[in-house]
C-alpha cells in the first residue's frame, strides 16, 4: 500500500505544485502518491503558474501537466500527511478537521526544517523570478527531510 501526500497552498498554482513535483522527485512512485490542492477554488483545473513550471524546469522536474484542485473532506481520508504552505492554508484545513486523527495529519511544510517554528513559504505570485527560486529552495529542503524521514520510516516496517 502507498503511503499518500498531500501539498497545499491556497491556489494550487504556485507553492504546492512546486512542492508537489519536488517530493516526486526524492520519492519512489511504487511506494507513495504526492498530489497538491488549494483551500480556494479559484484556479480549479488550471495549470500552474508559468514562473513554477519554469523553476521546476531548470532543477529537472517537470509539473507542466498538473491541474490545480481544491481540498475536499474526503482528503482527510485518502492522505496519510497533509503538509500546509502557510498559517493561513493551515487554520483553513484544520477547521475542517472532524477529529483528532485528521487534524494530526495536517502540519506546516516548514516545521519539516525548523521544528515548531510555523513558518510560512511566502507566496510567490506577486513577486519576480526571484521569488519562484527562494521558495524552489525552501521546498527542496523541506521535501528533502520529509523523504528522509520517510524512507527511514518504510525501512522499519
Amino acid at each position: 500500500m502507498k503511503t499518500k501526500i498531500l501539498m497545499i497552498c491556497l491556489g494550487n498554482i504556485c507553492r504546492s505544485p512546486l512542492a508537489e513535483g519536488i517530493l516526486k522527485s526524492k520519492l519512489d512512485p511504487k511506494h507513495y502518491q504526492i498530489d497538491s490542492c488549494g483551500t480556494s477554488n479559484y484556479h480549479i483545473g488550471s495549470k500552474p503558474d508559468k514562473r513554477s513550471i519554469q523553476i521546476a524546469q531548470k532543477h529537472n522536474i517537470d509539473i507542466s501537466s498538473q491541474k490545480a484542485a481544491q481540498f475536499k473532506n474526503s482528503d482527510f481520508d485518502t492522505y496519510d500527511y497533509i503538509y500546509v504552505m502557510d498559517n493561513a492554508n493551515y487554520k483553513d484545513i484544520i477547521k475542517l478537521t472532524q477529529n483528532p486523527v485528521h487534524k494530526n495529519k495536517v502540519n506546516q511544510i516548514l516545521n519539516e526544517l525548523h521544528l515548531d517554528s510555523n513558518l510560512d513559504v511566502p507566496d510567490p505570485y506577486y513577486g519576480g523570478e526571484q521569488g519562484f527560486q527562494e521558495v524552489y529552495e525552501m521546498l527542496d529542503k523541506a521535501c528533502e527531510n520529509i523523504a528522509t524521514k520517510l524512507k527511514k520510516h518504510t525501512q522499519n516496517i
